[in-house]
């Protein structure tokens, strides 16, 4: 079972190819021919080096992101670090920090449990949409293997044999935990982050960088991966710009492998066996990915039909990139324009400068910054598992009640979807995802992974990772955003309201002991969104890195095969509305701002009256000219 999981996992980066400049993946110097010797006879290539190709100043954007930043080739490829907003911060042996009077910080377990009680609330704003495109965006840049690590590659910290694993780090459950005191379940399994050091890229006596398989910026290598060879045999049909592609049910879908040892290992065979074969294996991951991977898969092949169509002389490889430079602009739209301001507050975006109120151009490239992707970027997203629900209302196209399903059992289960998908999408933006607030999720803080562990607490395991990937206390990232000093609970007055900063003196001894997820999910909104304050200020922080670093970013003018003004005005008019009426299935009514739910202002509407995506400026006007006789016909 574990191996065609782990060769799945490995074909996200694929193999480099034979020619090229071989680069250290960590510090992005050519390396020599000796060192590449080196890493062959440890086995160590894949994860550590990364073969680059000479750049082209005026290429499309490349698949594995190498040279978007012509200055430093290997930036923005994958296996390529982090970066830190503020210095690691770990305890002896690179294990988590200690406490401020040199003791250890609690149990992440006991402070998920009195921190977050289980429950739930419908949220009175946002569907379940908005978490789909969040965990979506999420799979863009962070990679599966950590989780698959724990899952199945490392399933055994909490018996003897994890006792001598140095990859185990499992989160003791105490005697009195108000769940698992009527259970013998004493510990919840983890995992150290794979780090350049556990792979052997570095010396293991250095700070523990993570390693990560995909790409920096959004640009959806979760669908079209990050290698040229994955791309080629598992995405790309060498025709008319297409996917590969098969018909089930009526509508399109990713190709599917049916080998019993795929991916999806949740499948109930032998009756379900539909499986992503697909550049990137996370497709097939937990649900918000997969349904998101499968609406861009088809929106690709609906957008490269129309544009075959519409100029017949193109050959199959311009049109292929010109549609895969429309998808990633519409999806970074959706994600800038409309997930974002939702939580965040238009004008707050707009303010920072990570948005503009002008519908026109605007290039803040800086070729000094190179494609990264912060630590605590990774972390705080995880704030959004506070507002997830796992309890899915199947609606049918009118919206009435078929079932219900548990989405904590839908991952690496694909084959599901194929007779649900319509009612899984309709659920999608009529049902509410989980209140904003502080209660979370049953089965997301006891299951979470469905059947393959006996229990699994995901804001457990968020907590301790903000230690073991070395983060500082929360109080130090507060001082970071907003420049003011934290040397007493009190202090935090300003944005933690009184009776929840008595319930984090009853757990932690110091301020500066504060977990940096627990702290920032304890805060008062920002004005004018729905987020913290330190979420907005670490979030904010990438979403303009990513746009400054991003040579290929969809709004410049001056780029490679930049957007007319034209066709950036129909980018613009984008919605994730507008998408499923697309590619959603059944979908013929839908809410214009679906992030939202339907309410007075916000009614469903026909997909007729929701502007589409005009393909018109695309239209090369030299397929349609005579040249025998001189004109145009």
């Amino acid at each position: 079972m574990l191996l065609p999981l782990l060769i799945s996992v490995v074909a996200i980066t694929g193999t480099r190819g034979s020619d090229g400049i071989v680069y250290d993946a960590f510090t992005g110097n050519p390396i020599s021919p000796e060192e590449v010797k080196r890493h062959e006879k440890l086995n160590t290539t894949f994860w550590c080096t990364n073969k680059i190709q000479p750049c082209d100043p005026h290429e499309w954007r490349r698949v594995d992101g190498s040279c978007n930043n012509l200055k430093n080739p290997t930036k923005g490829a994958p296996h390529t670090p982090v970066y830190r907003l503020l210095p690691a911060m770990f305890g002896k042996d690179f294990g988590p920090r200690k406490a401020e009077d040199g003791g250890p910080l609690p149990l992440c377990r006991p402070l998920r449990t009195h921190f977050y009680p289980e429950g739930y609330l419908p949220d009175q704003k946002f569907t379940h949409l908005l978490t789909y495109a969040l965990v979506f965006l999420t799979s863009d840049v962070l990679s599966v293997h950590d989780t698959v690590n724990y899952v199945l590659w490392t399933p055994y910290c909490c018996e003897p044999k994890g006792k001598t694993d140095p990859n185990c780090i499992p989160n003791k459950v105490p005697n009195d935990d108000p769940v698992h005191r009527f259970s013998d379940i004493r510990c919840l399994n983890m995992t150290v982050p794979v780090s350049f050091q556990s792979m052997g890229c570095i010396r293991k006596d250095t700070i523990p960088e993570r390693i990560i398989s995909n790409l920096p910026l959004f640009d959806l290598s979760q669908v079209y991966g990050n290698t040229l060879k994955a791309l080629n045999e598992k995405g790309r049909l060498f025709y008319r710009g297409l996917l590969k592609y098969e018909i089930e049910n009526g509508n399109i879908w990713p190709p599917s492998t049916k080998k019993p040892g795929s991916v999806c290992i949740l499948n109930q065979r032998p009756y379900e066996t539909r499986c992503h074969d697909t550049p990137d294996s996370a497709t097939n991951s937990i649900l918000g990915i997969n349904l998101f991977s499968i609406w861009t898969w088809r929106l690709h092949n609906k957008i490269a039909t129309e544009l075959s169509e519409m100029n017949p002389c193109w050959k199959d490889e311009t049109i292929f990139y010109v549609t895969r430079d429309i998808i990633i602009a519409v999806i970074n739209q959706i994600y800038y324009f409309e997930m974002w301001p939702a939580l965040m507050g238009r004008e707050n975006l707009i303010r920072d400068s990570v948005i503009s109120s002008s519908p026109g151009f605007r290039d803040i490239y800086n070729e000094d910054r190179n494609p990264r992707l912060s630590s605590e970027f990774s972390l705080a997203l995880r704030w959004a598992h506070t507002f997830q629900e796992s309890n899915i209302r199947l609606l049918d196209a009118d919206g009435y009640h078929m079932k219900n399903i548990k989405m904590t059992n839908l991952t690496l289960r694909t084959a599901f979807l194929l007779d649900h998908m319509e009612y899984i999408t309709q659920s999608a933006f009529r049902q509410a995802c989980g209140k904003i607030d502080y209660a979370v999720d049953w089965d997301m803080a006891e299951v979470a992974l469905g059947p393959q562990q006996r229990a699994s607490d995901v804001f457990t395991n968020d907590i301790c990772k903000n230690r073991y990937l070395g983060s500082q206390p929360y109080v130090a990232y507060k001082e970071f955003c907003f420049g003011k000093s934290y040397e007493t609970f009190d202090d935090l007055l300003d944005s933690i309201a009184p009776e929840r900063l008595e319930l984090l003196k009853h757990k932690y001894r110091h301020v500066r002991d504060i977990d940096l997820s627990v702290g920032m999910s304890f805060e008062t909104f920002v004005e004018g969104g729905h987020v913290p304050p330190t979420f907005y200020c670490i979030v904010v922080e990438q979403l303009i890195q990513n746009i400054v670093s991003d040579r290929h970013w969809y709004e410049r003018q001056n780029r490679p095969h930049a957007f007319t003004y034209d066709q950036l005005q129909s980018i613009r008019k984008m919605t994730v509305a507008r998408l499923l009426c697309d590619v959603g299935d059944s979908v013929t009514q839908i809410q214009p701002k679906a992030f939202y739910r339907i309410r007075p202002g916000n009614e469903l509407c026909n997909c007729d009256e929701i502007e589409k995506l005009d393909l018109t400026p695309w239209k090369d006007q030299s397929c349609y000219y005579n040249k025998p006789y001189g004109k145009y016909y």
